[in-house]
């Protein structure tokens, strides 16, 4: 049984409570919004997950991903991340290995933490047909749905599948007058795969089938948005939106099924279109949750794409985005470090902050006031305890201490809050 039919029944789950509490929202109208699709709980019904919802009304989420390639393969700095991404709030994470040992990374992933893990299965199909000595071209088209058996066994929560590519959305590409063509690799893959082999996208035309998994072991669906644009001349062309109103259609026939679906967003996007591409995603795709990469707001800024997807996601977030695929410094450039996965947690984690101050979300609200206040009593440790970043502020504040507690060494007796507060005493 999953989520979507105990919630269709009106039936209340001990996860919805869980998420209810934790979310300060009404547990009826938590169920409802579950109901009608607003909002998913990815927790496969085979594991012990920590119940996080996603969606709306709820704390905007962030997904980290990490993974390892096939020119960096290592365990445990794989595993160091994923302590990492989880002391600074990741609310998920996606294992996106492609190396030769991906199938001991992802259990070791599921042993270490709790929190939501998802995956790319074409990704390990890929990998297992490379490891035959076969192109991954002819990967056998039944091998992608017992990859998805595998892993649901395996107790993943959510799966990126990329459902809306088709023979007809590829040719939309070809169409289109876009300088990058298709830069998901998922996609990429797929796209390559129909094109090799003359036949319909498996996990399209075969739907039904990967329905059928999904609803057994409740693995949210998470439809990959495989013609997302690459760059800023790309965004909001045919071809994505085509791509969207395929996943719009499939959306709702996993509602119908009882499958917790979301919708994956597009990745580069310019700031004037942000807000355009959320209401677009939401009105086609009937509010399904709607998890955005980034999305990134200009080409130009490689090594710090970690702050222009904050840009971006914070817009995207107050218009409707309810789950952010954080980004990192090293994103375009190379396989992320630790260090890497810590500032991409860190500029995300900021934009859903912005963003839930946009919703008025009300423990977000709280602890801003909480925070002021605390500014205000000149209550450092305080602030170090309600601050996103909290060691970083308190280093930062004690490498040059100040003559009083009651100031810092930016402004000193010249301090606004102090001048007042020392003119109001006397």
């Amino acid at each position: 049984m999953t989520q979507l039919i105990e919630a269709k029944k009106g039936n209340i789950t001990p996860e919805m409570e869980y998420v209810a509490q934790n979310e300060e929202i009404d547990v009826e109208k938590l169920r409802k919004y579950i109901a009608s699709g607003k909002v998913v709980i990815p927790k496969n019904n085979t594991n012990d997950t920590l119940p996080t919802g996603i969606g709306k009304g709820l704390r905007t989420k962030i997904n980290a991903n990490i993974g390892s390639s096939t020119e960096m393969e290592d365990i445990d700095i794989e595993l160091e991340k994923v302590d990492v991404l989880v002391k600074y709030g990741a609310d998920a994470v996606m294992d996106l290995s492609t190396g030769s040992k991906l199938l001991e990374i992802r259990k070791a992933i599921r042993e270490k933490t709790n929190i939501p893990l998802g995956t790319v299965p074409i990704y390990q199909a890929g990998v297992e047909t490379r490891n035959s000595g076969e192109a991954i071209v002819d990967m056998d088209e039944d091998l992608i749905f017992k990859v998805i058996t595998e892993q649901a066994k395996e107790g993943v929560d959510f799966i990126t599948v990329h459902c809306g590519i088709t023979k007809d959305s590829i040719q939309s590409v070809k169409d289109s007058e876009r300088i990058m063509g298709i830069v998901s690799r998922g996609g990429a893959l797929t796209a390559a795969w129909i094109m090799h082999n003359e036949k319909e996208n498996p996990l399209h035309k075969d739907f039904d089938y990967l329905l059928d998994i999904c609803k057994e072991y409740d693995v949210t669906l998470s439809l990959g948005d495989g013609l997302r644009p690459g760059c800023i001349h790309d965004a909001t062309d045919i071809a994505q939106i085509r791509e969207l109103t395929t996943l719009g259609r499939l959306v709702k026939r996993s509602k119908e099924a009882g499958v917790q679906v979301m919708v994956e967003g597009p990745g580069h996007v310019p700031i004037t279109e942000v807000k355009a591409n959320m209401q677009i995603q939401k009105t086609i795709c009937d509010e399904a949750p709607f998890y955005v990469l980034g999305p990134i707001v200009t080409d130009r800024a490689p090594g710090y794409d970690h702050i222009t997807a904050a840009i971006g996601g914070s817009i995207a977030g107050a218009s409707g985005a309810d789950f952010l695929c954080y980004v990192t410094p090293a994103e375009h450039l190379c396989i992320p470090s630790v260090e890497h996965v810590k500032q991409g947690v860190i500029a995300s984690k900021i934009a859903a902050e912005v963003a839930d101050i946009a919703k008025q979300i009300p423990s977000t609200m709280r602890k801003e006031k909480e925070m002021a206040i605390a500014r205000d009593n000149f209550d450092w440790n305080k602030q170090f305890e309600l601050a996103i970043d909290g060691e970083t502020a308190k280093e930062y504040y004690e490498s040059a201490e100040a003559s009083e507690d009651e100031m810092c060494s930016m402004c000193g007796d010249f301090c606004a809050i102090k001048m007042v507060k020392d003119h109001e005493k006397k």
